[in-house]
């Protein structure tokens, strides 16, 4: 079976067309080398790919028919991707929300005012 119909059978990659434009930035590869989207698999074969900041592991256990049903992947795979990396992407989204929980919006008035505030300080003492 072809990687890119490989991976979007087993769940990775939600259409066929991604894992076509990964393989063509070479964020894919099969036992260590570089894999276009026609390259074949086989059980056994180890690949590794990037999504969404970190790069996953997975061996190739079997080879199924058609898109298989998410409950139905770990027939298909073994994933040996490190939990440390799970734990990073983790603190990556944590660190996004420092100042502002996702989907607050726009700066309020409130802190406009208090930029401003900041600004004009450090201004102001550059004078003296």
């Amino acid at each position: 079976m072809r990687i890119d119909k490989y991976l979007w059978c087993v769940r990775y990659y939600k259409t066929r067309n991604m894992v076509t434009e990964a393989c063509k930035k070479n964020h894919v590869t099969v036992n260590g080398q570089i894999a276009k989207p026609s390259k074949e698999v086989f059980p056994t074969d180890k690949i590794t790919f990037r999504k969404d900041q970190i790069t996953q592991i997975i061996t190739v256990l079997d080879i199924p028919q058609n898109r298989v049903g998410a409950k139905l992947v770990d027939i298909y795979r073994k994933d040996e991707t490190p939990p440390e990396v799970f734990a990073h992407l983790e603190l990556l989204k944590l660190s996004k929300e420092h100042y502002r929980k996702t989907g607050d919006g726009r700066p309020t008035k409130k802190d406009r005012r208090d930029l401003d505030d900041y600004s004009t300080d450090f201004s102001d003492d550059d004078i003296d």
